[in-house]
């Protein structure tokens, strides 16, 4: 399972946005606890910002390439493909 992600979200792209969203998040929840409101409403701002940037630099090429997964044999390889047996899954 772990080696099914291909790079989701290991990209300049996926990174700078989460840190940006999640810096919003804290900004918000502090504001919110202190009653707030103009506080909170930056903190939310700042959290659609880190969704714009990320974006933005995926679009420039920061991201991932969005590549599909490709079969070792082609597609008739993979339909006429046997199961491995549970012994060597289990050991996997």
């Amino acid at each position: 399972m772990a080696g099914s992600s291909h790079g989701h979200g290991h990209t300049p792209a996926a990174w700078t946005g989460v840190i940006i969203s999640f810096i919003g998040f804290c900004v918000a929840g502090v504001f919110m606890v202190a009653d707030n409101p103009l506080g909170f409403w930056a903190g939310f701002g700042v959290i659609l910002l880190g969704a714009v940037v990320g974006g933005a630099m995926k679009a420039a090429g920061l991201g991932s390439k969005d590549q599909p997964l490709r079969v070792q044999g082609g597609v008739e390889a993979a339909k006429t493909a046997k199961p491995a047996p549970a012994e060597a899954t289990a050991a996997a």
